[in-house]
C-alpha cells in the first residue's frame, strides 16, 4: 500500500473517530454472547420444527430484518452507513455459526451514533426556538418502512423537520402553549438521548437475536437472563403489574393481549392493539414518554407493588390519529387462580310468549393448579373441574343449551383442553401433535361417559388461541355443537424453553392438528356462523405475523360423529341474519369494523396544517360518532357529543355487572355483549331444529 493510500485511510479513520460521539460508547460482544450465538444457531438447525437452513437466502432475510429493527422507518441511517456492512447480506450465516459478532455490533453502533446525532439536532432546533405557523400544505408520511435509505443528510433533515413540526402540532392540538410544547418535546428527546447512553451489550445482542429468530418464525425468540426471569414470574402468575402482554410495534409499545382476570382486564380500560405512549406513577405529576423506549424498560415502568396505581397515556386501537390519546389508571395487583376461574350465567330469551333459559359458561383460560395436582391433592382447581361445577349448576336450572364463551381465551394447559372436551364426548381423540421428525402423537379423552350431552355452542373471537382452538376445532369436528363468533387467532404451534450458557431460547418444536387432520396454524378455526369484529386480523393474529408457519394438514383419525350441525346452517344463518339486521349492536359492529378499515387505508399521511388537521380529525370522528349514536338511538340511549366519550362509556358498561333476563334490561349493554345474547339465540334455534328433526324421525 502506498504512503498516500495509508495516509488517506488514517485520515478517514480519524474522521470517523472524531465524529463518533463520546456519549454513545462503543460496545463489544462478550464471550458468553459469542458462545450463545453458536448455541442458538445449533438449536435452530437441529431443534426447530421447521427445516432451518442457514444459507445466503437466510442471510439476506436476516440482514434486512436487522436493518428494520435498527431503523425500520428509514429515518436515521444513510446508504453510506450501510455500505461497509453489505457483505453481511450474504455472509450473516457464517457470522452466526462462528459467533463472530463484531461487525453486527459495529452496525448497531453506527445506528446509535446516527440516533444520537439526530436527537442532538432536534434539541438544537428547540434551543433556537420553535417557529412553526402550521399553515402550509405539507404532509408527513406515516409509514416509511418501504422507503429507501436516504443518500444525503439533507434528505433526513427535511424529514425530521416535518417530524418535529408534527410532534409540536400534536401537542399544540391538546391545547398546550408554545412554552409547554417546547418543554415536553425537550423532555422527550433528552429522555431518549439518556436511554441511548444506557445501551448495553445485551441490548445489541438481543436485537440481533430478534432478527435471527424472527427470520425463522414469530414464536421462537431469545430471552436474556433478565427476560427469562420475567418470563418465569409471568408463568407463575405472581407478577405484580397490570396483567397485559406488551410487544414492540415500531417506535410504539402495543398491547398484544390481556391476562384473563388481571387488573387491566378488570379495569376495562385497555384493549388489544392499544398503544402506550407515556407512563406515570400515582405520586408523580409528570409522565414518562415511552415512544422509542426499549420494551423491557417500559415493562419496568409499568410494573410495581400490589395496590399502587400506574397511569398510562393510551392511543386507542381504533384511533386513526396519534393525537387522540387519553390517560387511564390501573391499580396494580397479582393474578391468582380465582381471578381466572370459569363462571356461568343464565340468559332468558322470550319467543312466542314462552321464556327459554340458556346457560353461558365463560372460560377465561385453560388453567390447572399444578402444585396441588402434583402434590396429589383431591380438590385441586382446574378449568375442567370448575366448568363441571358450572354445568351441574346450569342443569339444575333446566337450561335448554349451554354456550362456552372462549373469547379472549389465549389458551393454557393442553391437558385441560383435552379433559374439557371429555365433558361433552364419550371418549375419543382430541388433538394430534406432530414434531420436527414428522412423528405424530395422539391425545384424547380416555374416560367413559359425558357430563353434558345437550345442545352446545362455542363462542370464539380473534383472541381465542392455542388450547381454545383445539377445543373449538374438536367440538366442530365431532359435530358435537356449533362454533360461532369471529375467526380465531391461528396459533397452532408448541414451544419449549431451553437453557443456553447465557439466557434461554423459546423454540417452536411441534404443531397442532385437529382430529380431522387440519392444522389450526395460521388459519385458526372458522366459525359455523360468523360475527363482525372490531379486532383487525391484519394487526392481531397469527396471519399478521412475519414468517408464521403455513397451514397444512395430516391424515385424519377415526372418531365418532355426534351430530350433523351443518345440515341446519342455512336455516341458522338466515335466522341470524334477520336478527342481526334488526340488532343495533350487530349493525354497529359491522359498520364500525368497515369504517375502521377504510380510515386506516386512507390514513397514510397527516397534514401539518393545523386547520386541515383539525378538519380531517373532525371528519373521521364525526363518522365514528355517527355510527355510535345510530346504535344509541336504536337502543333508546342518550346520544354522545364527542366520539372520545364513546370508548369511556363502553368501558364503564363493560366494567359493570352483566344483567340476566330479557333484552330490555340489556338495552345499554356494550356492543360486544350482544354477541353473547346472539350466541344463545343461535343455540336455541339449533336446539329447536334438532328437536323437530328427532320428532319427525319418530
Amino acid at each position: 500500500m502506498s504512503w498516500f493510500a495509508t495516509l488517506s485511510r488514517l485520515v478517514a479513520l480519524t474522521a470517523v473517530l472524531v465524529t463518533a460521539s463520546p456519549m454513545v460508547m462503543a460496545l463489544e460482544p462478550t464471550d458468553e454472547q459469542r458462545q450463545a450465538a453458536v448455541e442458538i444457531a445449533d438449536s435452530l438447525r437441529y431443534g426447530h420444527y421447521a427445516d432451518v437452513e442457514f444459507d445466503e437466502a437466510w442471510s439476506r432475510d436476516a440482514f434486512d430484518r436487522y436493518l428494520d429493527i435498527l431503523d425500520g422507518q428509514r429515518s436515521y441511517l444513510l446508504q453510506r452507513d450501510i455500505k461497509p456492512f453489505n457483505h453481511l447480506r450474504t455472509e450473516l450465516d457464517h457470522t452466526l455459526l462462528d459467533g463472530d459478532l463484531d461487525e453486527v455490533f459495529a452496525l448497531h453502533q453506527r445506528a446509535n451514533e446516527r440516533r444520537e446525532e439526530r436527537l442532538e439536532w432536534l434539541l438544537d432546533q428547540l434551543d433556537e426556538g420553535l417557529d412553526f405557523t402550521f399553515d402550509g400544505n405539507e404532509r408527513l408520511e406515516i409509514d416509511r418502512e418501504d422507503a429507501p435509505f436516504a443518500t444525503r443528510e439533507s434528505q433526513l433533515d427535511a424529514l425530521w423537520q416535518k417530524r418535529l413540526k408534527n410532534d409540536a402540532l400534536t401537542l399544540a392540538l391538546t391545547d398546550q402553549d408554545r412554552e409547554q410544547v417546547e418543554k415536553n418535546l425537550r423532555q422527550r428527546y433528552e429522555g431518549q438521548l439518556t436511554r441511548l447512553e444506557q445501551t448495553e451489550p445485551e441490548d445489541v445482542f438481543g436485537l440481533f437475536m430478534a432478527a435471527v429468530t424472527g427470520s425463522i418464525e414469530p414464536h421462537t425468540s431469545y430471552l436474556s437472563p433478565r427476560q427469562g426471569e420475567s418470563f418465569d414470574i409471568q408463568m407463575s402468575l405472581s407478577l405484580e403489574g397490570i396483567g397485559a402482554l406488551l410487544q414492540a410495534d415500531g417506535e410504539y409499545v402495543k398491547v398484544a393481549s390481556l391476562v384473563p382476570g388481571g387488573p387491566a382486564e378488570r379495569a376495562g380500560v385497555l384493549k388489544p392493539a392499544d398503544r402506550i405512549v407515556a407512563v406515570g406513577q400515582e405520586d408523580e405529576e409528570d409522565m414518562v414518554n415511552v415512544i422509542g423506549m426499549r420494551l423491557d424498560n417500559v415493562v419496568d415502568l409499568i410494573r410495581g407493588p400490589k395496590g399502587s396505581v400506574v397511569r398510562l397515556d393510551v392511543i386507542p386501537a381504533q384511533a386513526v390519529d396519534m393525537t387522540r390519546s387519553h390517560t387511564v389508571k390501573i391499580t396494580r395487583d397479582t393474578v391468582d387462580l380465582e381471578d381466572q376461574a370459569a363462571s356461568s350465567e343464565v340468559i332468558e330469551i322470550e319467543r312466542d310468549g314462552e321464556t327459554h333459559a340458556l346457560g353461558v359458561i365463560t372460560v377465561p383460560t385453560f388453567y390447572v393448579d399444578f402444585d396441588a395436582w402434583q402434590a396429589g391433592e383431591d380438590d385441586y382447581r382446574s378449568t375442567t373441574r370448575d366448568v363441571a361445577k358450572e354445568i351441574n349448576k346450569l342443569k339444575e336450572q333446566d337450561v335448554e343449551g349451554i354456550v362456552l364463551d372462549l373469547r379472549n381465551n389465549g389458551g393454557g394447559a393442553l391437558q385441560e383442553a383435552n379433559s374439557l372436551i371429555g365433558l361433552f364426548i364419550d371418549r375419543g381423540p382430541t388433538v394430534q401433535v406432530r414434531d420436527a421428525q414428522s412423528r405424530i402423537q395422539l391425545y384424547g379423552d380416555s374416560e367413559a361417559g359425558t357430563l353434558y350431552d345437550g345442545p352446545l355452542g362455542v363462542l370464539v373471537n380473534r383472541l381465542s388461541a392455542s388450547a381454545s382452538e383445539i377445543f373449538a376445532g374438536a367440538i366442530q369436528d365431532y359435530g358435537r355443537g356449533l362454533v360461532v363468533g369471529s375467526g380465531t387467532f391461528g396459533k397452532g404451534t408448541v414451544q419449549t424453553l431451553d437453557q443456553l450458557n447465557h439466557g434461554e431460547i423459546k423454540i417452536t418444536r411441534a404443531k397442532f392438528y385437529r382430529i380431522s387432520g387440519e392444522s389450526t396454524q395460521n388459519r385458526g378455526v372458522k366459525p359455523d356462523i360468523t360475527f363482525p369484529s372490531l379486532i383487525d386480523p391484519e394487526r392481531i393474529g397469527e396471519s399478521s405475523l412475519d414468517n408464521a408457519l403455513a397451514w397444512d394438514s395430516v391424515r385424519d383419525v377415526q372418531y365418532r360423529r355426534y351430530g350433523e350441525p351443518e345440515q341446519y346452517l342455512d336455516t341458522l344463518q338466515k335466522h341470524h341474519d334477520e336478527r342481526a339486521q334488526s340488532n343495533p349492536n350487530f349493525r354497529y359492529l359491522e359498520r364500525q369494523s368497515a369504517l375502521a378499515r377504510k380510515l386506516r387505508e386512507q390514513h397514510t399521511s397527516v397534514s401539518l396544517n393545523r386547520e386541515q388537521r383539525e378538519r380531517e380529525m373532525e371528519a373521521q370522528e364525526a363518522e365514528q360518532l355517527s355510527l355510535e349514536n345510530q346504535r344509541r338511538r336504536a337502543l333508546g340511549m342518550e346520544e354522545l357529543d364527542e366520539w372520545i366519550d364513546a370508548r369511556e362509556d363502553a368501558l364503564a358498561n363493560e366494567d359493570g355487572e352483566s344483567t340476566e333476563g330479557d333484552k330490555d334490561e340489556d338495552e345499554d349493554m356494550p356492543a360486544e355483549r350482544a354477541q353473547v345474547i346472539e350466541a344463545a339465540e343461535i343455540l336455541l334455534d339449533y336446539a329447536q331444529l334438532e328437536s323437530t328433526t328427532r320428532l319427525a324421525r319418530g
